[in-house]
């Protein structure tokens, strides 16, 4: 099976069309103000009327309130939620039942005792994001360019799809993929030519290397 790919914290109408060229199957739009890929309401709505059908619209939230996925889904057409922050099983749960998406649950891992949460986000979540557990002094919850040790995750299997981020590049994801298994990657930073700025050949390349491994 060819893995597939989201292209996250897209900003500009010349991303999406990137993405669309290179064979993308996810795009994410990121709604946390302290990132530099933040969007406000209506540039997002602008850019999800861009993506061609076929590709999965993902808006990533961080701790989001019900009132707040409310402003966003009223404005911007998605076909999924991304949780990233310090959401609950249960609050998993609650905004699936609550808003009728699909959710994303994305799980930070730095190092074994990390693993057990992806199994209980598995059992809420439709998809796990596995992702590299940002530094305690990180303003973000992801984007920050560190991968883990992906032999922690090898071989292992979860009861929920799951998508591996974390320090992907087009020269570091065909190994990733090699040494987890992974059928779905998410890159960020991995593809900016500069931070919160997507590189049109970066994202080729990626999904390139990706469809490759």
């Amino acid at each position: 099976m060819t893995p597939r790919v989201k292209i996250c914290g897209l900003g500009r109408s010349e991303d999406v069309a990137a993405c669309a060229a290179a064979g993308a199957a996810y795009v994410g739009f990121v709604f946390f103000e302290k990132s530099p890929r933040h969007l406000s309401l209506a540039a997002a709505r602008a850019l999800a009327l861009e993506v061609p059908l076929g590709i999965a619209k993902v808006a990533l939230t961080v701790n989001a309130d019900d009132a707040a996925l409310d402003a966003l889904l009223d404005q911007v057409p998605l076909d999924m939620l991304q949780l990233h922050g310090s959401e609950t099983p249960e609050r998993v749960a609650q905004v699936r039942e609550r808003f009728g998406l699909p959710v994303m649950k994305a799980v930070g891992v730095a190092d074994e005792s990390d693993l057990p949460a992806l199994d209980e986000h598995c059992r809420a979540a439709d998809q796990v994001l596995v992702d590299a557990k940002p530094p305690k002094d990180a303003d973000l919850p992801g984007g920050n360019g560190l991968a883990f040790d992906w032999r922690l995750i090898a071989g292992r299997r979860w009861a929920a799809p799951w998508m591996l981020a974390g320090g992907l590049t087009a020269e570091n994801v065909a190994e990733a993929i090699r040494l987890t298994g992974a059928r779905q990657v998410d890159v960020s930073s991995g593809v900016e030519s500069a931070r919160g700025v997507k590189d049109a050949e970066l994202i080729r390349r990626f999904v390139a290397a990706s469809h490759g491994a």
